[in-house]
């Protein structure tokens, strides 16, 4: 493994407004000085612009506090070729992390489109920018780090999913083009000799997450005096991973690039790696919903007679999900020494603290 110090880098971060890549700019701002960020979102009206806004305000706050570092946000869009060799040239990156993508499992059954323009197309315009940072002999990008998902697992038996495993049967579009960029990132890795790693992240969750996501979901709702609908009878189980890990992940990560090396016909060996973060526990869907309405009961977002019975209600599986998700962790512990740890209750109730705060309640 090639180490990466990460002081005195320029760092490419795509979909820096978004959950994650918000979270991972705080956090470089905070832990690494001097550093050079730089960060291109479409600011796309998936979800509510307001929350992506609100978490732009707060990295130009923690900017503000670190002066020896800068950060630059570029609005525009990955899938625009021009755009991100504009970035590439102008800045050099040392490390990219592409966080950018149309996410959500049952969105992609209604708009395939945002995930072919993101997620495909936007992913070949990293690759190739990547790839011609060597050109001229130049030193060029160290490692790219890319987000995957555990959805690329699909409806396999075999639990906890591991790196291991065959991940060849999607069940949405959505992952399936999460898959194709790991296969895209392997042959590039293969063929110019890019440092590469995937994160295939397990059902992230947090302060001002995103609305489409089970927990914000819920809690509107039933804000709302609206029924919340528990899938598959309640008899799903998800691998809820708290945001401050998966961040703490990607950041071990970014400082750690597969290493380049050649094999027996002269061709460079695919300093290519895929990690799972996950919080390898995982919890039941009930579970997770009673734990949910016992924190915003405890932050004063609903009262605590509200009933809750009311406005529940178990319905069948519905396309595109899956009944389990389980990640196994032990490759990213043996490599980076890390494993996520925050518990449920912990996550939800800043969830909920935030949630009040960020509304008004």
């Amino acid at each position: 493994m090639q180490k990466i110090d990460l002081q005195n880098k320029t760092v490419f971060v795509t979909g820096g407004i978004g959950f994650i890549g918000a979270n991972l700019i705080l956090k470089l701002l905070r832990e690494v000085e001097p550093i050079t960020i730089v960060s291109v979102d479409n600011r796309s009206d998936y979800y509510d612009v307001s929350i992506k806004d609100w978490r732009l305000e707060e990295i130009k706050k923690e900017a503000a506090k670190h002066p020896a570092s800068s950060f630059e946000f570029i609005l525009g869009d990955i899938s625009d070729r021009a755009l991100i060799d504009e970035v590439f040239a102008r800045f050099q990156p040392d490390v990219v992390v592409n966080l950018a993508a149309q996410a959500g499992v049952r969105y992609s059954i209604e708009n395939p489109d945002a995930y072919i323009q993101s997620n495909i197309i936007g992913f070949y315009n990293i690759l190739e920018a990547c790839r011609h940072s060597y050109n001229g002999g130049k030193k060029g990008v160290e490692h790219l780090v890319y987000a995957s998902s555990s959805s690329v697992y699909g409806t396999n038996k075999k639990i906890p999913y591991s790196t291991e495993d065959k991940v060849d049967n999607p069940v949405s579009l959505y992952a399936a083009t999460k898959k194709s960029n790991e296969l895209f990132a392997h042959s590039y890795s293969k063929l110019y000799n890019i440092p590469s790693t995937g994160l295939r992240f397990f059902t992230v969750y947090g302060p001002a997450g995103r609305p489409d996501m089970a927990y914000f979901g819920f809690t509107n709702k039933l804000l709302g005096g609206k029924t919340i609908e528990i899938f598959n009878y309640g008899n799903c189980r998800r691998d809820f991973t708290y945001v401050d890990d998966i961040v703490e992940g990607v950041m071990r990560v970014m400082q750690g690039a597969p290493d380049q090396a050649t094999g027996e016909d002269g061709l460079p060996l695919p300093p290519y790696a895929v990690y799972n973060i996950g919080n390898s526990a995982p919890e039941n869907l009930l579970d997770f919903v009673q734990i949910l309405q016992e924190e915003l009961i405890r932050a004063e977002v609903l009262p605590a007679d509200y009933d809750f019975e009311a406005h529940k209600k178990l319905v069948p599986m519905q396309a595109g999900d899956v009944p389990v998700t389980y990640a196994d962790t032990e490759p990213l512990e043996r490599d980076f020494g890390f494993k996520p740890a925050t518990s449920l209750r912990e996550g939800l109730r800043k969830f909920a603290q935030w949630y009040k705060e960020f509304y008004k309640i």
